[in-house]
């Protein structure tokens, strides 16, 4: 008799796993339902920095279900050739704690930063995530319950192998989130981005049009939608199901019915959204986003009043005065137009002096900065992996990226009043966040010089109702913290007053 013959050991059935399993996988399938849309800005702190740990957490999982693939197959095709003999359990229940942990982790950073609102990608990101968790979980259960019963290990197998291909397609949409769409096809054959369907296409640029021969939509309404709506309505990223990157798409709309009525302003969605107050979630554009501007929505409601025609000119209509001075202010906001001295910087993408800043600041602070998205120039900072490692001798090596700052995390490092000075020239910059840092009333100044900051947080800081009271002139602002600060009710109540649309958290 050899000892595969030998009869083996029964052992406990593992109901109380299973149970425990079953009930972690529940709760992480209701976690979105349960919580509804992110909120950006408005969730703690707290909540900010445990998820910012989502990008070091995520590994763990990924490392220990490869070591666990490498595991199966060694036993499958090992030179004993016992391919149903067992193997440990308990990397597999690390490898689905640590997904969960992970998936925690992301759930919370989703929820935390506005930009990820309305974001298609960090969508489907978030559930690929859970899905993979939950496919761990039960994974485990089955292969605990395979060893239980001695059973034949294929069906785990199959398992664990799907439960693998779930890890990666949500691992490519974390890359693509964090590096660009084409992170890993950008410098591939282009026989390989051909057969990806990632190759670059390159689109000839429209001959210029005498001002009077301009078309109203080509030429004047789609780059006012290109500037404010497209980069969530577009292919591959298209919030309710809209997309507003061509004419048919425009017109056909989304899941909430038609994005136009031509001849009919006041019943088209995409302004019944543009006028919604911005304090309410369906306001277009979203928090975080440069809002619309009112010369772009009169050209934009005028257009559609006038049928919304794709292939009239200027030239097919009688425009009225008030419409002539929204279409040259329209033609100042635009691109190619030279912006005023205090107004922000415009950019259509990044050219490769930017790409090289930001990859050799990078090496120095790894996973610091990144664009705000693949065909942008402007670029997010946070330091929340570095805290009180960066100080002002660390924030002096943004210089060259600083005017293409749109959102700064500082929170509970050693910057000072010195580092802020240097922000006078991020004129893009819309959300910065100082919270336990050494910043001063001094501080104030300088941001008085960025019209376009929407929010600010000085939680613990040493800022006064001096310095803050100043911050009444930023015509932006709609978000303050002022927690645990030397600043008194009195002077928040004033500053209320001059900034009615700007929510004060004072933690009272």
């Amino acid at each position: 008799m050899t000892h595969h013959d030998l009869p083996r050991p029964r052992r406990r059935k593992p109901w109380a796993l299973t149970l425990f399993g079953l009930a972690a996988a529940g709760g992480l399938i209701s976690m979105p339902f349960l919580a509804g849309p992110p909120d950006g800005d408005k969730m703690p702190d707290l909540v900010r920095f445990l998820g910012h740990f989502h990008p070091v957490l995520l590994h763990l999982p990924i490392g220990v279900f490869a070591l666990i693939v490498l595991q199966e197959l060694g036993a499958i095709f090992g030179k004993r050739g016992d391919e149903s003999r067992d193997t440990p359990l308990f990397p597999l229940f690390f490898g689905a704690t640590s997904a969960i942990v992970a998936v925690l982790a992301g759930f919370l950073l989703y929820h935390g930063e506005v930009q990820f609102r309305g974001n298609a990608l960090a969508d489907r990101h978030l559930w690929g995530g859970l899905i993979f968790a939950v496919a761990a979980v039960v994974t485990f259960i089955f292969k605990a319950w395979t060893v239980a019963l001695h059973c034949n290990p294929a069906f785990y197998r199959v398992l664990l192998f799907g439960s693998v291909g779930v890890m990666g397609f949500a691992s490519h949409d974390g890359a693509s989130l964090t590096h660009g769409e084409d992170y890993l096809t950008e410098y591939a054959p282009p026989e390989i981005r051909s057969l990806l369907g990632t190759g670059k296409t390159e689109t000839a640029a429209a001959p210029a049009r005498a001002a009077g021969g301009q078309l109203v939509y080509a030429d004047i309404v789609a780059p006012i939608l290109e500037r404010r709506c497209v980069q969530c309505h577009k292919e591959g990223k298209a919030k309710g199901k809209f997309r507003m990157d061509s004419y048919e798409f425009l017109v056909k709309g989304g899941k909430e019915g038609p994005g136009l009525e031509p001849g009919k302003s006041a019943e088209s969605n995409i302004l019944i959204r543009m006028h919604l107050p911005m304090d309410d979630e369906d306001h277009m554009p979203p928090e975080g986003k440069p809002d619309i501007e009112d010369p772009e929505i009169a050209v934009v409601t005028w257009w559609i009043d006038n049928g919304a025609d794709a292939k009239k000119s200027l030239t097919d209509f009688d425009i009225p005065a008030p419409i002539k001075e929204a279409l040259a202010k329209v033609a100042a906001i635009a691109p190619a137009a030279a912006p005023e001295s205090a107004a922000p910087a415009r950019f259509t993408g990044p050219d490769e002096a930017l790409k090289s800043s930001v990859a050799g600041i990078s090496k120095q602070f790894p996973g610091a900065l990144s664009f705000e998205s693949q065909q942008s120039a402007l670029i997010t900072f946070t330091a929340v992996s570095l805290r009180g490692n960066f100080d002002d001798a660390g924030f002096k090596t943004l210089a060259p990226v600083l005017p293409h700052l749109v959102t700064v995390d500082l929170s509970a490092t050693k910057i000072t009043d010195q580092s802020i000075s240097q922000l006078a020239s991020a004129k893009n910059l819309r959300l910065i966040r100082l919270a336990e840092t050494g910043v001063t009333d001094a501080c104030i100044d300088t941001l008085l010089t960025i019209p376009s900051l929407e929010s600010i947080n000085l939680y613990g800081t040493k800022v006064t109702d001096a310095g803050v009271g100043k911050l009444s002139t930023l015509p932006n602002l709609k978000r303050l913290y002022l927690w645990q600060t030397a600043v008194t009710p009195a002077a928040v109540k004033l500053l209320k007053e001059k900034l009615p649309s700007c929510e004060i958290i004072t933690g009272a």
